[in-house]
């Protein structure tokens, strides 16, 4: 976690500042998550890097969702405060720029202005991930791997799918999720599913917001049901714990991708903001 560059909105005083709203992807394989960290490949920062060298000025990002090192994504959002003048002149070449300057690993599909009170983080209506993990014998395809976790059990996906259904609405998570000094671990989970497509298992998550570890964790819980370790109610019963569950598996980081994150029309962005950052802290 990162404690030197905090992942709080950037200030928007409407003096000469632009609100910019990025589409971020990346494979989070060889990256150590999202935050910024010294001595460490993150997105934050070849991201900030490579903004600050294009618009030469700093820039800070504030991020819908963090995600831990491993973790990919292909709907991540971001959005950052900048000078007017600067983004007139980048405008129309700056995700071009950044491809030439970014790593592989990492790219910017789009940069548009943003509404002034849209905020990548607290504006946001949900957040979805699809974990993805195949119990083929001969591993995951060779094109997929970064993004598919290879199972070494046959996986019972019907049981899993029960077990995924007891999970939803809205729950305290703290059997799954590292508690965060200050912070709830209530979120209301909106879809919990499990697909089954020949040897490829899919499980979609969506809520309004994750806790840190949550979705793996969410995962690992239904892959022991679906080993037949645990029955399918069990995941269900650990709602009522206060306090981590020692005994729910962290699923690996690689199968984990975050798809899309949802926001509201331009003029609900600032109540949507104003509520969720009440309910969060």
């Amino acid at each position: 976690m990162n404690t030197e560059h905090p992942d709080e909105p950037a200030t928007h005083d409407g003096g000469g500042l632009v609100r910019l709203r990025l589409a971020v992807s990346y494979d989070g394989t060889a990256l150590h998550g999202w935050a910024r960290q010294p001595d460490q490949r993150t997105v934050q920062g070849d991201l900030e890097e490579a903004l600050g060298t294009v618009l030469r000025t700093p820039v800070q990002l504030t991020v819908a969702g963090r995600t831990d090192a491993g973790v990919h994504a292909t709907g991540q959002v971001a959005h950052c405060d900048v000078p007017r003048a600067l983004w007139d002149r980048q405008r129309d070449r700056l995700v071009r720029r950044l491809r030439g300057i970014l790593p592989p690993d990492i790219a910017v599909p789009s940069v548009v202005e943003a509404h002034p009170d849209f905020d990548a983080r607290f504006a946001a209506l949900g957040r979805h991930y699809v974990y993805r993990l195949t119990d083929a014998d001969w591993g995951p395809p060779p094109l997929r791997r970064s993004d598919t976790v290879a199972w070494g059990r046959a996986l019972d996906t019907d049981a899993m799918a029960v077990a995924a259904a007891l999970l939803l609405g809205e729950h305290d998570f703290a059997a799954y999720c590292r508690r965060r000094e200050g912070a709830t671990t209530i979120r209301a989970l909106l879809a919990l599913q499990v697909v089954r497509t020949g040897e490829l298992v899919t499980i979609s998550a969506s809520a309004d917001a994750f806790c840190h570890s949550m979705v793996r964790s969410l995962v690992g819980a239904l892959t022991a049901v679906g080993e037949g370790r645990r029955t399918p109610d069990w995941p269900a019963t650990l709602l009522a714990r206060d306090e981590r569950a020692s005994e729910v598996p962290v699923a690996p980081a690689g199968g984990l991708t975050l798809v899309r994150v949802d926001y509201p029309p331009d003029d609900m962005l600032a109540d949507r903001a104003l509520l969720t950052r009440a309910r969060r802290g």
